[in-house]
Order: C-alpha cells, then sequence, then structure tokens
C-alpha cells in the first residue's frame, strides 16, 4: 500500500515519540540510558533504539489503511490486525521489544489519520470505535498479556484501546500540569510515566511480580507524585529511591512505558496541519 507524505510523517513522529520515552531517564524499573550494559532487560539500550526504528514502514501503512477507509470500519480493523502483526515479525527481526508500544502507537496513528484536526485526547477516544470491531485475523490462542487479564480481571493493553486509552489521556494532562508548574521537559515527561505506573493494570507486572507486585509498584509512583513530582528536591529523591527498589525486584512496568510514548505522540499533533504544536520538538528541530 503506498503511503503519503502525511502517512510518513505521523509514522515518523511516532517513533520519535518512542525514542524519547526510551532516551527518558530515571524510568523506575525501565531500560534508559544507564542500561548501556543491558543489566536487567538483557538487551543494549542501543539496540531498543535501532529496533524502535523497525516500527515506522508498519506505522505509515496503518495510518495509510486508516486515510483510505476513512471511519473505523471491521475492514480497516482486520487491515491494522495483518499490518501489527507484520511489522511485530520485522522488529523481531530488529532486536525485538516494543510490542505494547506497536499497539498503542498504531491504533492512535491510525486515529490521527482518520481525524487530522482533532485534539490529542479526542485522537486517543477515537481508537476505541476502532477497536470495537474484532480483529477476524488474530491467532486464536491467547496472547500471555490476554492470559493474565483473563486471570486478574485486569483491562489490559486491549482493554485500554476499548476504553479509547484513558492512561494516556491522564498522561496528557500530567504533562500540561507538570509544565505550567515550571518543570523541565523531562520532568514533566516522568511525572506523566509515574502518573500511568499509579493506576494501570500493567499485566506484565501482574505476570511477574502478582497482585500484590503490582499495588507495591502503584504505590510506588504515587508517593513520588504525593512528594511533589520529579521536580522537587523531596520528589527526586523519591523517584531514586523508587527506581532502585524496582531494579533490585528485577520488576519492568513495560506497559506504563507504551503508554507514555503514546502520549507523547499524541502531545505533538497535529502534525499534518500548519497550525503551531510540538511537532517540531519530537522530531528533533
Amino acid at each position: 500500500m503506498n503511503s503519503s507524505r502525511e502517512d510518513r510523517t505521523l509514522a515518523r513522529a511516532a517513533v520519535e515519540a518512542l525514542t524519547r520515552q526510551v532516551a527518558l531517564c530515571p524510568k523506575p524499573g525501565l531500560p534508559d540510558p544507564r542500561d548501556l550494559g543491558a543489566g536487567a532487560v538483557h538487551r543494549d539500550h542501543r539496540a531498543v533504539r535501532w529496533s524502535a526504528r523497525a516500527l515506522e514502514p508498519g506505522l505509515a501503512a496503518m495510518a495509510a489503511a486508516a486515510r483510505r477507509a476513512g471511519a473505523p470500519t471491521p475492514g480497516l480493523r482486520a487491515e491494522l490486525g495483518a499490518i501489527g502483526r507484520s511489522t511485530e515479525h520485522s522488529v523481531d527481526l530488529a532486536g525485538g521489544g516494543h510490542r505494547g508500544a506497536l499497539w498503542t502507537l498504531g491504533l492512535l496513528v491510525a486515529a490521527a489519520a482518520l481525524e487530522p484536526d482533532a485534539p490529542a485526547a479526542d485522537v486517543a477516544v477515537l481508537t476505541r470505535r476502532i477497536v470495537a470491531h474484532p480483529d477476524r485475523g488474530a491467532p486464536r490462542r491467547p496472547s500471555r498479556g490476554a492470559s493474565v487479564s483473563a486471570t486478574y480481571g485486569a483491562a489490559g493493553a486491549r482493554g485500554e484501546g476499548r476504553a479509547g486509552f484513558p492512561h494516556v489521556r491522564r498522561a496528557l494532562t500530567a504533562l500540561a500540569t507538570a509544565r505550567t508548574a515550571g518543570a523541565t521537559e523531562d520532568q514533566a515527561r516522568l511525572d506523566a510515566l509515574l502518573t500511568v505506573m499509579s493506576t494501570l493494570q500493567d499485566t506484565e507486572l501482574l505476570h511477574s511480580a502478582g497482585p500484590m507486585g503490582l499495588r507495591h509498584v502503584q504505590a510506588g509512583a504515587r508517593g513520588v507524585l504525593d512528594a511533589g513530582g520529579s521536580a522537587t528536591d523531596a520528589g527526586a529523591a523519591a523517584l531514586a529511591a523508587f527506581d532502585s527498589d524496582l531494579r533490585a525486584r528485577g520488576w519492568t512496568p513495560r506497559g506504563s512505558a507504551g503508554l507514555l510514548a503514546g502520549a507523547l505522540f499524541a502531545d505533538a499533533l497535529p502534525v499534518r496541519s500548519g497550525r503551531p504544536g510540538r511537532t517540531a520538538q519530537l522530531l528533533g528541530s
């Protein structure tokens, strides 16, 4: 499928959002530039950034599919699923990772292509109209995330999409609040990440740490925010202690990382019109 310049711009902005999320530091329990030795994630940080680039063709194809469909139809849902599975294979060849981010970014890119001038939060809400249709080509065997969701009654990645990515919208609000309070961009992004972590039912954490572990992580994230967030001395100290705790336990809240990437992408919209936005920042200009 041919993609337009607008489709490719959307895809590039999504990948840049993901690489900015990867570069953010310090992220509690998550890979960041401190992990050049691979450490807890068993993968070099540079490889994580490189494999993110493998998402771009698939994301551009998703934007093109949405543009051609013109509406969140069952056919579009099936096409997005097929493109997503093909893209997962390409990412695996490039080093793996980013599966949760692909789900989030793919749906947001498609929604942004459907409604080019919609505000960021509205783009997130539009995704639920896409996910409302079944993915007819999905494998019959449930994924690990789906199995964990069923076991614990957690929303999981699909539940987030069906609800219009509420944690992406919460992260957008946290970004705006922190910026208004005078936080730096990295501090605003860290507070947005912690906002997601404080309430997300992360299926990766449920799988590795169980319900008690999930509640421990949620409480730790809330503790940093209650201390004033990463822009304050007390919040920064709480963040450092929280990060050390998660790294010692080997707990990795990957679901929150993918949703932060989605929020950073949505925050950059609109990327196709002449109106001012944060796109230039995301694209490195």
